[in-house]
């Protein structure tokens, strides 16, 4: 089963366009100029092993250079919670399986294409660790190392480690917003920053928004940060779209901001045998929806009346309420008419 991370990264970087923008931050400027970036298209597959796919997931991309050789480009994308040492080994057979499978599909050519393997981490244990190269994993004797590095697998790969980057340096990249927006908030994501820096990046969602498919990735930006995010992120999160949105359609989004939580709660639920997690999720999501829309719409809510919505577990008493809330211009507009 994908994660959130998986997904988030996946529907960011899958696309040729944004894919362009992370390789090309990335990418020695040699290797940069030579690309025809129009080329650039995604290739169908994974060679992610089976167990791993919970907190990894690859991407392959083929290009064209401007003298017109082939070329691949293998991104792997890692978002699991500790450095793997062993990525060097991994990522060789990854690239082995690529390359072999380029071979079954060409079978006349008598040369492999160029292939340039990637990682892109954002774990939340700080910066990457792990050697990059595969010749740093094997014991080599002292005496005279670098003679007998010689004699072993020679593998190197590139890494954007995220984690590492200054938030200033992660803004300035080149890139649609989306994939600008992505670098912050997986850079973020997993941090105690997170909520504190969101209100710095309304421009940024404000862009992301105004793009053609816009709204489409402003949801699933909100929907990984519903997944990832703890109270304060989802606070700070809604703050944002309604500086963005009209009113009207940040409440639309916010009325699906309950769903998201329902999700997280089946997820939670499997994951740990609760089997209140759905109800939960949902009522609290639908308590807090009304108090936010109650706000924003300048009705004052007295502790005792806050209180009573937050504890409320009833759905359908919930639910009236958020219909009522929706045009009321006081707390007796919501609450009249129910028993205390």
């Amino acid at each position: 089963m994908s994660g959130p991370h998986d997904l988030f990264a996946r529907y960011t970087f899958g696309h040729p366009e944004r894919a362009a923008a992370e390789l090309r931050a990335v990418l020695p400027a040699y290797v940069v100029s030579e690309v025809d970036w129009a080329s650039l298209r995604r290739e169908p597959g994974s060679v992610v092993d089976p167990e791993l796919r919970e907190t990894e997931s690859d991407l392959l991309f083929t290009a064209r250079m401007r003298t017109g050789q082939s070329l691949l480009l293998y991104v792997l994308l890692e978002h699991q919670s500790s450095v793997d040492r062993w990525m060097a080994l991994r990522m060789l057979r990854y690239v082995v399986r690529q390359v072999e499978r380029w071979r079954t599909e060409h079978p006349e050519h008598t040369r492999l294409p160029l292939i340039i393997p990637l990682v892109m981490y954002h774990g939340p244990d700080g910066a990457w660790t792990a050697p990059r190269r595969v010749e740093d994993l094997f014991d080599l004797p002292r005496e005279e190392r670098e003679r007998w590095r010689a004699l072993v697998p020679r593998f190197e790969y590139l890494l954007d480690d995220l984690t590492a980057e200054r938030e200033e340096a992660l803004s300035a990249r080149s890139g649609p917003p989306l994939a600008r927006l992505a670098w912050l908030v997986l850079r973020y994501g997993r941090t105690g920053e997170l909520a504190r820096k969101l209100p710095d990046w309304v421009t940024l969602f404000a862009q992301v928004h105004a793009d053609a498919e816009g709204a489409e990735h402003l949801v699933v930006v909100i929907r990984y940060l519903v997944w990832v995010g703890d109270a304060a992120v989802h606070t700070a999160a809604r703050r944002v779209l309604h500086s963005v949105l009209d009113e009207q359609r940040a409440e639309e989004l916010m009325g699906s901001w309950a769903e998201e939580m329902i999700e997280r709660g089946i997820q939670q639920g499997l994951e740990k045998g609760l089997a209140q997690g759905l109800q939960q999720g949902l009522s609290r999501g639908r308590a807090e929806d009304v108090l936010r829309i109650l706000s924003k719409r300048g009705v004052q809510v007295d502790e005792a009346a806050r209180q009573r919505i937050l504890t409320c577990s009833d759905l359908t008493t919930l639910d009236l309420w958020f219909d009522r809330s929706l045009s009321a211009t006081t707390l007796a507009d919501v609450l009249d008419g129910l028993a205390w």
